[in-house]
């Protein structure tokens, strides 16, 4: 499982497990429990490359990212 750390949202970490560009294995640490739970379900066995269309750009309140693109940009590093 490989951990990313986030940036400017509540959660503090994210780590991910992908096996074969197929997400197996989500969970963030910190934020908002119910969203962030949300979130890790929906993407579970998803392609790494459909997650990060469906989540890049997403943003929280006034914030300019969210906790799904701080996501999408760890799984940007999958590409």
């Amino acid at each position: 499982m490989d951990v990313f750390s986030t940036h400017g949202v509540c959660s503090r970490q994210i780590q991910i497990d992908v096996e074969n560009k197929i997400i197996k294995k989500v969970k963030f640490i910190g934020g908002c429990s119910g969203n962030t739970q949300g979130v890790a379900a929906l993407v579970e066995g998803m392609t790494v490359e459909d997650a990060v269309k469906k989540l890049k750009g997403i943003k929280c309140g006034g914030k300019s990212t969210s906790c799904p693109d701080q996501l999408a940009i760890a799984l940007e590093q999958y590409l």
